[in-house]
């Protein structure tokens, strides 16, 4: 491309730096907390009437009957297009709108977006509204500069991804939002540092494992039988001879950090017996031998394991347990699993994005597989859409942590990489 247009995008975008901040923070400031999913309409709309004053066509898209969706707790997303003014490919910004529980140990307000020191803190500043602002910001001063660009912009606010993603990009994918006749390139603004292309992530499988016992007086237990103390022998199990193997386990993807280049098992909840009062019951709990505990598993693996020997994994643990112990019964219940996810190096948006990370920070970038899975699972397998990648602004270990925050200069960087990737995707400039 002429690096005097490139150089002048890279000034319009320097000009928005206020119009950045501020459309970050109001972005913080909508509370979009997953679960439940608070406040997606109030953003969706935000976002829908900032770009339809860019001329995007926008669609407030509810996905009605996905895991979550209630009258109460609706499902929204928003998609709006920016056509060009003759045929050409499709560049997307896909950016997740819900944010996590906001936890304890903050020295900031979580939902205030505090500027401070050239730093805006907040939960989901750098996951992911901080990208999803650089996005915005990138895309409008490129349509300021080539107004009459052929092919097609997309930028999308989508729901639940911290849960999944079914309500919201697995949704549009099954509804052909990410075809690749619709959308030739994706740019999921995750923040894995503005020097580094995820090429993808790892697999997941959730699921919940029950330990069964018999009720009986707290005072007699040796008439009932203890579904924690059965719950325990398991998590000793695991103890004693998964979470060593697992250890051992390592993979060729280039997953950062680097201890995530091993397969990794979480006690993501455990729970055995009465359940818990509410806020303010004042009484104490009653004599109960346990007949129930449940423990819910985040088992990540590698593209080198198969699903069904990851599965099976779990299985051999529970019947090692099972030849020990009387009485000893169990039932295991999937929740949700997904494969790893890698795009090739040569695709073309990897290429694009990883010459213009060279061209605005004079690096070459570095080529990293996300820990946990993204979005991009469903644009990959139900979309199937390949030509995808994250990038984007913020500190990955930064993220669901207290006081996180996304840096101002690192989101202006970010966007200066995005606007030349549609300079070199959209526009018949030469590179």
């Amino acid at each position: 491309m002429q690096l005097d247009i490139a150089e002048e995008l890279g000034a319009l975008i320097e000009a928005r730096r206020d119009d950045l901040i501020a459309l970050t923070q109001d972005l913080i400031r909508i509370p979009t907390l997953n679960p439940p999913g608070d406040n997606y309409l109030e953003i969706c709309e935000y976002l829908g009437e900032r770009l339809r004053a860019s001329g995007f066509a926008v669609e407030l898209i509810r996905a009605k009957g996905t895991p979550g969706d209630s009258d109460r707790y609706p499902r929204w997303n928003v998609v709006a297009r920016r056509e060009g003014h003759r045929p050409g490919e499709c560049v997307h910004f896909n950016s997740h709108i819900d944010v996590v529980e906001v936890g304890r140990g903050w020295n900031f307000d979580p939902f205030a977006a505090t500027l401070d020191d050239g730093k805006i803190y907040g939960r989901g500043a750098c996951d992911m509204k901080g990208g999803l602002a650089a996005s915005i910001i990138a895309a409008e001063a490129f349509l300021e500069l080539c107004p009459e660009f052929p092919g097609a912009i997309e930028i999308s606010g989508t729901a639940d991804e911290e849960t999944g993603g079914y309500g919201g990009v697995a949704y549009l994918a099954e509804m052909g939002f990410f075809s690749p006749e619709r959308v030739q390139h994706v740019i999921i603004p995750e923040p894995l540092n503005k020097d580094r292309v995820c090429l993808g992530h790892r697999g997941v499988w959730w699921a919940e494992i029950e330990t069964h016992g018999e009720i009986a007086h707290g005072s007699m237990p040796f008439l009932g039988d203890c579904a924690v103390r059965h719950m325990g022998a398991v998590l000793d199990e695991m103890e004693t001879s998964l979470f060593p193997a697992l250890a051992e386990k390592r993979t060729a993807m280039p997953v950062v950090p680097e201890q995530a280049k091993q397969s990794t098992l979480n006690i993501n909840s455990l729970h055995g017996g009465q359940s818990e009062p509410p806020a303010d019951f004042t009484g104490w709990p009653s004599a109960c031998v346990p007949d129930s505990c449940r423990m819910v598993i985040d088992r990540r693996f590698l593209v080198e394991e198969t699903i069904e020997d990851v599965k099976q994994e779990i299985s051999d643990v529970l019947e090692r347990v099972k030849t020990r112990r009387d009485r000893f019964r169990y039932d295991i219940t999937d929740m949700h699993q997904v494969l790893p996810s890698m795009t090739d190096r040569d695709a073309p948006i990897v290429k694009t994005v990883s010459r213009a990370i060279e061209e605005v920070l004079g690096v070459a970038p570095q080529y990293v597989v996300s820990p946990g899975t993204y979005d991009q699972k469903h644009i990959d397998r139900i979309g199937r859409l390949k030509n995808c990648i994250a990038y984007g602004p913020g500190i990955l270990d930064l993220a669901h942590k207290p006081d996180e925050y996304v840096g101002v200069d690192d989101m202006i960087d970010s966007a200066k990489v995005m606007g030349r990737t549609l300079l070199a995707l959209l526009t018949d400039r030469d590179d």
